[in-house]
């Protein structure tokens, strides 16, 4: 199963984490797993594109860890959370059409 934890601290995603396998299909021909990436991957290049500053990230295999710079902009920071809440939303969806293959954790704290 793919686990996907969204992180929000005061009402706004600061960060998100993407691990595991979805075990659809094997290795390689996994298309399910496939469209997790995409989504996921194509939110960081967003966020690599229209901030001023780049998120920090890791990407390995089974693993994607990205996480906002500190001191944003507001309008980094608006720009940032249309791209994220557009990967929640996506994901949210694949997981009520493909339940048991990806579970999606929303975490939300009030740090400052």
């Amino acid at each position: 199963m793919i686990k996907v934890e969204i992180q929000y601290n005061q009402g706004y995603i600061e960060s998100f984490s993407v691990s595991g396998h979805a075990g659809f299909n094997s290795a390689g021909e996994d298309i399910y797993c496939a469209g997790v990436s995409a989504v996921t991957q194509t939110a960081l290049l967003g966020l690599m594109e229209h901030m001023s500053r780049e998120p920090e990230y890791r990407i390995k295999n089974g693993l994607m860890e990205c996480k906002l710079p500190f001191g944003l902009t507001e309008e980094d920071r608006e720009k940032a959370q249309l791209i994220l809440t557009t990967m929640e939303k996506g994901l949210m969806s694949m997981e009520q059409a493909y339940a048991g293959y990806l579970k999606v954790l929303v975490r939300r704290s009030q740090n400052v």
